[in-house]
């Protein structure tokens, strides 16, 4: 890269706001998976939206490319750079500037480069309630939540990242801003700019603030974990818990016995709520601003589904403490599956009405066609999200690793593609799924995601090798 360029650059974000040095560097070229690793010549550190435009300004004058990057915990390696040494980094961690609370209004204004769980603790300091939750809350952006349109646990409530802003604040890849930072929860003026530009992965342009919606801040929870004999059990107990407890259902999460078996062996106190063996496992959540009545009312919905033969056992949460113990089991399944073997994983989304026959069908195909590598099933069956991954010994060659994950891969997403579903449900396609997407999309949808890429980026240069 020409040192001019970076010179200009430090004319726009001070010295302190470029990383040069190759050492410090390596936080922005490496994904938190070690999949990917690239190259760049600089790290800018942008501290405003302005600084952001006159950046962008001098990257299309020059022809280089940018991948924009919030805190780097993707799945899919959609923020890591090429090994060409010449794309830039454009990282937005210096944007963290909370801009306004409006408890009213029940919306929150902030920096892209905000972390979730600073959005969280914002809301909760104002009497209110931001829904997004993931396990990288405590490092993952509000900018790249927007850019991958993330989901998290409380989808089936509050819906994914999208449904949670009203407004964006994007630097285009010209240098031009888009202000459309409404807080409205109504405004039929044209386009929906604001959807084209959440879930696009830095690939249209970069998002540098956002109007978040805010909820009143539940204050009674009731939790419980259930085992059941199949995945077309637990869907239909999603389907009675909607039913006789409405809205008040926030999460409901499933998991095969292997996923509670792994992580008993490999997460230090993991202990499973019931005796006996059941072949899935669900995790249920009740949430309300009015807490009175919510252990009732759930005892007495699985109480009815217990006398239908629908579940085999239950075990409401007695305390915060028993509670935390359930979703800890939940959430070490990630975790487990590391200390285990590598997982060949797979994000996906079926319609709910279709999740226990494609498991059965995967599970079948996968069997005889892939005999003994364990399936380590797991999910949000709420909104239809599936991690059916497949786990490889640890010692497993990279050669036999990458035959199998194509082979995995092909055999799992011709399943779902059959059965209506997506082959990226919340972690976005970044590098990880980029060439499979033309067997999954239509012509027609190729097609109008490319004239949409050409018309806002002709010169090509935004995080250029992914999703596209």
């Amino acid at each position: 890269m020409e040192t001019e360029l970076i010179r200009r650059l430090a004319h726009v974000v001070g010295d302190e706001g470029l990383v040069l040095d190759e050492a410090a560097q390596a936080p922005y070229v490496e994904d938190w998976l070690g999949k990917w690793r690239g190259r760049t010549p600089v790290v800018v550190r942008p501290r405003n939206t302005t600084e952001v435009a006159a950046v962008m300004r001098l990257c299309r004058q020059s022809g280089t490319p940018v991948v924009p990057q919030g805190g780097n915990t993707g799945m899919s390696g959609g923020a890591a750079p090429d090994d060409s040494g010449a794309q830039v980094i454009l990282s937005l961690n210096r944007m963290t500037r909370i801009r306004e609370v409006d408890p009213v209004n029940n919306t929150m204004t902030v920096d892209a480069g905000v972390l979730l769980a600073d959005v969280q603790r914002a809301a909760r300091d104002a009497g209110r309630y931001f829904p997004l939750s993931l396990g990288a809350e405590g490092s993952c952006t509000i900018g790249g939540n927007l850019a991958t349109n993330a989901g998290g646990t409380a989808v089936l409530r509050y819906g994914n990242t999208r449904d949670l802003a009203l407004g964006l604040e994007v630097v285009l890849p010209d240098g031009r801003v888009w202000s459309g930072l409404r807080g409205l929860r109504k405004d039929n003026t044209g386009y929906d700019l604001r959807g084209l530009f959440i879930g696009s992965e830095g690939t249209l342009g970069i998002i540098t603030g956002a109007v978040l919606k805010l909820y009143p801040a539940p204050l009674g929870h009731a939790t419980a974990w259930v085992g059941a004999a199949s995945p077309a059990c637990i869907v239909s107990l999603l389907s009675r818990l909607q039913a006789q407890c409405g809205e008040r259902l926030t999460a409901f999460e499933m998991m095969s016995a292997r996923c509670v078996d792994l992580v008993r062996a490999h997460v230090s106190g993991a202990v499973c709520p019931l005796e006996g063996d059941h072949p899935y496992h669900a995790l249920v959540q009740l949430s309300d601003v009015a807490p009175e009545g919510l252990p009732e009312l759930l005892e007495r919905s699985l109480a009815h589904v217990l006398e239908d033969g629908l579940i085999a056992d239950a075990a409401i949460a007695a305390s915060e403490t028993q509670a935390r113990s359930m979703w800890r089991l939940r959430e070490g399944i990630s975790q487990a599956q590391v200390r285990a073997g590598k997982a060949v994983k797979h994000d996906i989304a079926l319609p709910i009405s279709r999740l226990a026959a494609f498991i059965d069908e995967a599970d079948a195909a996968l069997a005889a066609e892939f005999e003994g590598l364990p399936i380590v099933n797991f999910g949000h069956v709420g909104d239809g999200n599936l991690h059916y991954n497949v786990l490889l010994p640890p010692d497993v060659s990279q050669d036999d690793y990458a035959r199998l994950t194509a082979a995995l891969n092909r055999r799992v997403h011709d399943l779902v593609a059959q059965r209506g579903g997506s082959i990226s449900a919340e972690h976005g396609v970044g590098r990880l799924r980029r060439d499979e997407l033309r067997r999954y999309k239509s012509a027609v949808e190729m097609d109008l995601m490319l004239m949409i890429k050409r018309a806002l980026d002709p010169d090509q240069l935004m995080n250029p090798g992914k999703l596209l």
